[in-house]
């Protein structure tokens, strides 16, 4: 059996961190620890965490501008055995995002797409040979919606990262397998909140994800319920946990893997992305998600 093919079409920023006590609230100026720049942005986080996850063969289609900033989140990816289908945007600059990660582990970020924004419909490659297609919503809606209609078209499982929140296109619901959420953006796109049940039953999708943070995650399949609880860490950064689960549990139902067993790989390799600084730098590779759960009770 040949192995299976995770492409993810999606966004990649150097992301600039800065520590501080607290994350500012508006007017206000915080003095900060450590700075440092890490590669970043939803689509190459997932792209990794796929790719570390094992088991899949993992490609990306990503824009890139012709600066420096693109030199370490391209090394990121192909260091990391990501086969890369590259834009190559000519006079727009690399994306980058601006995160300010507080002394209780929580984030606030900003993104400036650059680039990202330069990935259009026809910049979708070849689709033969892949079983999954995942997406999240950092390049154009429209790019977005017609990649997901035509790896539906295909015969592709189309998996959607409805992150950051956005209004959802009903051609683009229509095209999507496995919606993945956070309780946020699953009241952003539902229009309920604080009732997570009455927020998934709303969902005209086959397949939904909510991920709750340190609570674990829960899964609606068709007519099954997954509850998947979370792991006790040392938080550090929260960066990149949810790209991290979304990559690792999309590379676990691609190679095979029941939904409970997705689930709780997942959700342990997004835990152990907070207990390290930056995005790609803290998400785990396989063998130590494993040793971590031999650790834990089943």
């Amino acid at each position: 059996m040949s192995t299976p093919i995770v492409m993810v079409a999606g966004s990649a920023n150097l992301d600039f961190v800065v520590r501080a006590a607290h994350i500012p609230a508006p007017g206000e100026t915080v003095l900060g620890s450590e700075f440092r720049t890490f590669p970043g942005g939803k689509g190459a986080n997932q792209a990794i965490a796929c790719a570390r996850a094992g088991g899949v063969q993992t490609q990306m289609l990503l824009a890139l501008g012709e600066d420096s900033f693109a030199v370490p989140l391209e090394a990121s990816l192909r260091e990391a055995g990501v086969g890369l289908h590259i834009v190559r945007c000519a006079d727009v600059p690399t994306g980058t995002a601006f995160i300010c990660v507080s002394d209780e582990a929580e984030n606030a970020i900003t993104v400036a797409p650059g680039a990202n924004a330069c990935l259009a419909p026809q910049h979708l490659p070849a689709l033969a040979g892949v079983s999954h297609l995942l997406l999240q919503l950092e390049t154009p809606l429209a790019s977005v919606t017609a990649y997901a209609r035509a790896a539906r078209a295909a015969g592709v499982t189309v998996v959607l990262n409805a992150a950051p929140a956005a209004a959802l296109p009903p051609e683009l619901l229509a095209a999507v397998d496995l919606l993945v959420v956070n309780e946020g953006e699953l009241a952003a796109i539902s229009g309920i909140a604080g009732d997570v049940d009455a927020a998934l039953a709303t969902m005209r999708v086959p397949n939904v994800v909510v991920t709750l943070g340190a609570r674990g995650a829960r899964a609606r399949c068709a007519q099954a319920q997954f509850v998947q609880a979370g792991f006790d860490v040392a938080a550090v950064d929260t960066t990149a946990a949810g790209d991290t689960f979304c990559g690792v549990l999309v590379a676990a139902l691609a190679g095979g893997s029941a939904w409970p067993q997705a689930l709780r790989q997942a959700c342990a390799a997004a835990a152990l992305a907070c207990t390290q600084p930056g995005a790609q730098a803290s998400i785990p590779r396989h063998d130590e998600v494993i040793a971590f759960l031999n650790t834990q009770p089943v």
